[in-house]
């Protein structure tokens, strides 16, 4: 079964137990705007009803093109026309809001969602495969959380997710740098379940879907759901979001985005 929609952003495809959702943006390398945010919010509501008619069982989250993700758009993210409005920096918490609630349902999906990850996966990327249950990731791969670079944190669960994967210490350190850091330390650090060569990177998921199919479906989603709620993040979600508005409002914000299209760093204090 496919269900490819006109200009879709997300393509989901059902193979047996498998619920596909595919990130498919390619000439962007699967930069997020809100658009695709929105696609990706309805595919997990189909695996959802996948689910409940006993049609799949897993999820295997991957992209189409030459990376998983490299992260937000950030052309589109500060648009004139923004979707919420000319004003939207003066109250930054509905758009952080948004962008939480689409992950959450991917971390809250009762089906258990493995990310695939290639290329690069960046930003954004990255904080959405870290909401997920599994991340099987071919070797080579990139990954980052560079927004400590455009004067900001990450903040739609990045920051919390990254902390209870990592610990304090290694998730400073990732976060203060912003620096790529490569699929072998992914896997040391616990950020990967496992790293394989890329020929191999479907067959490696295809088989953990495989293996997580043959127990039984109710006992897999309350582990789930179990081990979740005694991650509960909602409260670590908040401080992310108040973190972001307050830093979205300084100069160090705009010195860092203008870094990042004259490829320099924001190294200069700006401040408020």
């Amino acid at each position: 079964m496919t269900n490819t929609p006109v200009e879709a952003l997300i393509v989901t495809e059902q193979r047996g137990a498998i619920f596909e959702i595919i990130l498919n943006r390619e000439d962007k390398r699967n930069a997020m705007n809100f658009a695709m945010l929105d696609q990706l919010d309805a595919a997990i509501d189909a695996a959802e009803r996948a689910y409940n008619d006993k049609q799949a069982r897993v999820v295997l989250l991957r992209a189409n093109g030459r990376a998983f993700s490299s992260g937000i758009d950030l052309e589109s993210f500060m648009q004139s026309d923004h979707p919420l409005g000319e004003n939207w920096l003066k109250n930054l918490f509905p758009v952080t809001d948004r962008i939480q609630r689409v992950f959450t349902k991917v971390e809250n999906c009762s089906l258990p969602v493995i990310a695939v990850i290639h290329g690069y996966c960046l930003g954004l990327g990255l904080e959405l495969a870290l909401a997920c249950d599994f991340r099987i990731i071919a070797e080579r791969t990139k990954l980052s959380l560079p927004e400590t670079r455009l004067g900001m944190i990450p903040d739609v669960g990045g920051t919390t997710r990254l902390l209870k994967l990592v610990g304090p210490a290694r998730a400073k350190e990732l976060i203060m740098t912003g620096r790529n850091f490569e699929a072998d330390l992914a896997e040391k650090w616990g950020i990967a379940s496992y790293v394989v060569p890329k020929e191999q990177l479907m067959q490696k998921a295809e088989e953990l879907a495989q293996e997580i199919a043959l127990s039984a479906p109710m006992a897999v989603s309350y582990t789930k759901r179990v081990i979740n709620d005694m991650l509960e993040n909602q409260r670590d979600l908040q401080i992310e979001a108040w973190a972001q508005a307050q830093l979205m409002r300084t100069k160090d914000f705009y010195n860092g985005v203008t870094a990042m299209v004259t490829k320099t760093y924001p190294v200069e204090w700006q401040g408020e």
